[in-house]
C-alpha cells in the first residue's frame, strides 16, 4: 500500500483539494473522475500498488477525497487498459511485473512501429519528417542533466511520432497504452551512456523514412527496439530490488535507480540493453 502523506499531497495537487479540516466536496471540480484515473494511473505504472497486491478500495477513496462510484469507473478502467486486474468476489489487484508479459509488450510495439512503416513512407508529408529530424536535432545526443523519466518521455516522443507519419490514430492510441505498460521497465533500462547510439538510431531511422527506403527503416526499426526475453528478465529482477527496498517507487533520477535507492552498480548498468 502507498503512504498515505504523499498520496495526499499528490491528490490534492491534481484535484486542487483543500487541507485538513476543509470542505473537500466542494473543491472537486467536474472532471476529478479523470483527475482520479489520472492519479491511480501514475500509481499503478510507477508500482506504488505493490506487484499482485490487493487494491484497497476504502483507503484509496478517503486518500483520494473521492467517493467509491467515481473510483470504481476509474479502476475499470485501468483494468481494461492492463495495468490493473480484476477478480470476480476479490477486488482489483495491481498488475504483476511478468517477464513474459513484458516481452510480449515488447514484441507488440515492434510489430506496431514496424507495421506502420509501409505507411509512413507511402503517406508521410515531407515537412512532417523533417520536423522528426528536427525535434531529434533539438533534443541533443547527449543526456545531459535529465532524468531517467525525461530521457524515456523523449523516446516516447520521438517514436510516437514516427508511427504517427502513417496516419493511422489507432495504431498510435495501441502504442501509446504499450509504452505505458513498460514505462516502469524502461525507467530502470535507461542509461546516459548509451543515449549518443540511441540517437544516432533514431536519426538513421527517420532519414530512412525521408528517403523512402522502406526496407532499411525496417531492419533499422526491428534492431533498435528487439529486446531478448533474458534481457527484460534482468532489468525486471533490478526493478524488484528497487519496488521492495524504496517505497514508494517513482520515476529514478538519472544516474540513480529509482527514488530513494542506490544507483545500480556499473555491472548492472553493462548488462542492460539500451534504451530505444
Amino acid at each position: 500500500m502507498v503512504r498515505n502523506s504523499e498520496a495526499q499531497r499528490t491528490a490534492r495537487r491534481l484535484f486542487s483539494l483543500p487541507g485538513p479540516g476543509k470542505n473537500v466536496t466542494s473543491a472537486i471540480s467536474p472532471s476529478f473522475v479523470d483527475r482520479a484515473y489520472e492519479q491511480l494511473r501514475e500509481m499503478a505504472i510507477s508500482y506504488q500498488f505493490k506487484p499482485g497486491a490487493k487494491i484497497n478500495e476504502l483507503e484509496i477513496a478517503r486518500t483520494l477525497g473521492v467517493s467509491r462510484t467515481p473510483l470504481r469507473e476509474a479502476l475499470n478502467r485501468l483494468t481494461t487498459e492492463g495495468f490493473l486486474r480484476f477478480l470476480p468476489g476479490k477486488g482489483f489487484f495491481c498488475r504483476e511485473l511478468d517477464p513474459k508479459q513484458i516481452f510480449d509488450l515488447y514484441q507488440l510495439r515492434k510489430s506496431l512501429e514496424v507495421g506502420a512503416v509501409h505507411l509512413s513512407i507511402a503517406h508521410a508529408r515531407t515537412e512532417d519528417v523533417e520536423a522528426l529530424l528536427r525535434f531529434l536535432a533539438s533534443t541533443g545526443p547527449e543526456a545531459g542533466d535529465r532524468t531517467a523519466s525525461e530521457l524515456v518521455k523523449l523516446d516516447e516522443q520521438f517514436h510516437e511520432q514516427l508511427l504517427s507519419l502513417s496516419g493511422n490514430d489507432e495504431m498510435l492510441q495501441v502504442l501509446r497504452n504499450v509504452n505505458a505498460r513498460i514505462k516502469f521497465v524502461r525507467w530502470i533500462d535507461m542509461s546516459s551512456l548509451n543515449r549518443p547510439v540511441t540517437q544516432a538510431e533514431h536519426r538513421k531511422i527517420a532519414e530512412a523514412v525521408r528517403e523512402r527506403d522502406e526496407a532499411r527503416c525496417i531492419a533499422l526499426l526491428e534492431k533498435h527496439i528487439d529486446r531478448r526475453q533474458d534481457q527484460i528478465t534482468a532489468v525486471i529482477k533490478e526493478g524488484f530490488a528497487q519496488i521492495y527496498m524504496a517505497s514508494p517507487v517513482k520515476a529514478p533520477a538519472h544516474g540513480r535507480g529509482m527514488a530513494g535507492s542506490p544507483a545500480p552498480r556499473r555491472s548492472q548498468q553493462r548488462r542492460a540493453r539500451r534504451a530505444t
